[in-house]
C-alpha cells in the first residue's frame, strides 16, 4: 500500500488546502497521473501517484490540511480493484433497498396522520396562486375569500391609476402580478491563496505610507512599431509584439536613473538592489499571481516578450513554482485588458513601487499648438513614501513616459530604431 502525502510546497509554508480532487475513490490511476490539486498561500500545486493502483480518499476537497498529512492510499494490482467493486457495488444495492423501505414506512405514517390537502386549481376565474402560495394558505387555513377580500380593501391613489395609463401596454392590476423573488444565499470557503492574498494587501494600507501619482503616454508610436513589424516579429520569435515589453524594457531603463525606487526597507535599513528582476501581475482564476522575469536589464525586448508568454501561460495553468514568483523588485499591473481607465494599485511587499497600466482610449490632445485624435493611456505609480520622495516618483514616472513615447530612446544606435528596438 501507497501513502499519498501532502508535498511541502515551500520551507515557510506549515498547511495547505486541498482544492480539488482529480479523481473518485476506487478509481484507478496511473503512475505520475496528477490526483489532485493544493492551495497554498502562494499557488496553486498538483499531487501525482507515486505508483499505479487502486487509490482511496481520505480526505475531503475543501479541507486545510498540514503538510505531510497523508490524503489517500493506493493499492497496487487490478485485481483487487475488481473484488472492490463488486463489494461496492453490492453494499450500494443494500442501501438503496433499505432507503427505498425506509421511505415507504415514513410515507404510509405520513399519509395516516396528515389528512390529504390537494392543491387544486382556483375555483376564483382569473386567479393565479403559486403551489408555494397555497400551501401557506393551507398552513394559516386561509381561503381564497380571505386573500380576495385583502386585496379588495386597499386604496388605489391617483398616482396607481396615472402609472397603469401611462403603460405601453395598460392593463388591469391582477394578483398574478405579484410574483416570489429568490432571496436565496450561498457560502464558499475561501482558498487558502485567497485568504493569503487578503491578509497581504490589507498589511500593505496598514504598513506602509502608500502614494500614487499619475501621468499620461501616448502610444501612436509604439501602435506604429506594432503594426509595422509585428508579422515579422512573430515569424522570427514566435509570439506577437505586447505592450507589456515595452513597458518592462522601459521601467528596467528608469530603475538605472532612479535607483530608490527599485530600492526595498529592512527594519532601519534601505537595501539597493543593483539588478532588475520584474514581476508581471496575471489574474487567473483563483486570484492574482505575480511571476518574476528576471535580471531584465539583460534582456532584449524580443527576450522579455517571450519569457513573459511562457510565465503568464504557466501561470494560468496552474503549473508556476513559487521559485518563479518570488524575489521582484519591482512589479507591473495591467488592469487596462479588462477594461480600467484609472486605478491607483496596491504596493506588492516588500517592494517600494508597482506601476499601473490602463485602457487605452482616442481622445483629443494638444499636439504641438493644434488638437489631434491620439491612443492615450493613463499610468498610475504606487510607492511607499518612507522609500522613495515624491520627486523621485514623478521623475520616475516621467521617464517611463518619455520612453514610451519614443521608443528609439530605448536604445544605444542602430539605423533603424524600430527593427533594432525589436532585434530584427
Amino acid at each position: 500500500m501507497i501513502e499519498v502525502k501532502v508535498p511541502s510546497p515551500g520551507e515557510s509554508v506549515t498547511e495547505v488546502q486541498l482544492a480539488n480532487w482529480l479523481v473518485k475513490n476506487g478509481d484507478n490511476v496511473e503512475k505520475d497521473q496528477e490526483i489532485a490539486e493544493i492551495d497554498s498561500d502562494k499557488a496553486t500545486l498538483t499531487i501525482n501517484a507515486e505508483e499505479s493502483g487502486i487509490i482511496t480518499l481520505l480526505v475531503e476537497a475543501g479541507e486545510t490540511i498540514k503538510v505531510g498529512t497523508v490524503v489517500a492510499q493506493i493499492i497496487q494490482g487490478k485485481s483487487i480493484h475488481v473484488a472492490k467493486t463488486a463489494v461496492y457495488e453490492s453494499k450500494v444495492v443494500e442501501v438503496e433497498e433499505e432507503k427505498v423501505t425506509n421511505f415507504e414506512s415514513i410515507a404510509l405514517k405520513t399519509h395516516e396522520k396528515t389528512p390529504a390537502q390537494p392543491l387544486t386549481e382556483s375555483e376564483t376565474p382569473g386567479l393565479h396562486i403559486t403551489p408555494l402560495a397555497r400551501k401557506l394558505m393551507v398552513e394559516k387555513q386561509l381561503s381564497e375569500k380571505d386573500i380576495l377580500g385583502h386585496f379588495a380593501n386597499l386604496r388605489i391613489s391617483r398616482r396607481d391609476v396615472m402609472d397603469v395609463a401611462s403603460s405601453p401596454k395598460a392593463m388591469p392590476v391582477s394578483i398574478a402580478a405579484i410574483q416570489e423573488v429568490s432571496r436565496e444565499t450561498e457560502r464558499k470557503k475561501m482558498t487558502t491563496l485567497r485568504i493569503r492574498l487578503a491578509k497581504r494587501l490589507v498589511a500593505v494600507k496598514n504598513e506602509t505610507a502608500m502614494l500614487t501619482t499619475f501621468n499620461e503616454v501616448n502610444m501612436s508610436a509604439i501602435l506604429n512599431l506594432k503594426k509595422q513589424y509585428n508579422e515579422k516579429f512573430k515569424e522570427k520569435y514566435g509570439v506577437g509584439i505586447g505592450f507589456m515589453s515595452f513597458f518592462t524594457k522601459a521601467v528596467t531603463i528608469a530603475l538605472e536613473q532612479f535607483p530608490q525606487v527599485n530600492a526595498m526597507l529592512d527594519g532601519e535599513e534601505l537595501v539597493y538592489h543593483k539588478y532588475s528582476d520584474i514581476g508581471i501581475a496575471v489574474s487567473v482564476p483563483k486570484g492574482l499571481v505575480v511571476p518574476v522575469v528576471r535580471n531584465t536589464e539583460t534582456l532584449s525586448l524580443a527576450q522579455i516578450e517571450v519569457r513573459i508568454k511562457e510565465l503568464a501561460a504557466r501561470a494560468r495553468e496552474n503549473k508556476i513554482t513559487l521559485d518563479e514568483m518570488t524575489g521582484g523588485t519591482f512589479t507591473i499591473t495591467n488592469g487596462g485588458v479588462f477594461g480600467s481607465m484609472m486605478s491607483t494599485p496596491i504596493l506588492n511587499p516588500p517592494q517600494s513601487a508597482i506601476l499601473g497600466m490602463h485602457n487605452i482610449i482616442e481622445r483629443p490632445i494638444a499636439i504641438a499648438g493644434k488638437v489631434e485624435i491620439a491612443p492615450m493611456m493613463y499610468l498610475a505609480l504606487s510607492y511607499d513614501h518612507r522609500v522613495i520622495d515624491g520627486s523621485e516618483s514623478v521623475m520616475f514616472l516621467v521617464k517611463v513616459k518619455e520612453l514610451l513615447e519614443n521608443p528609439a530612446n530605448m536604445l544605444f544606435g542602430g539605423s533603424d530604431p524600430g527593427k533594432a528596438l525589436l532585434g530584427l
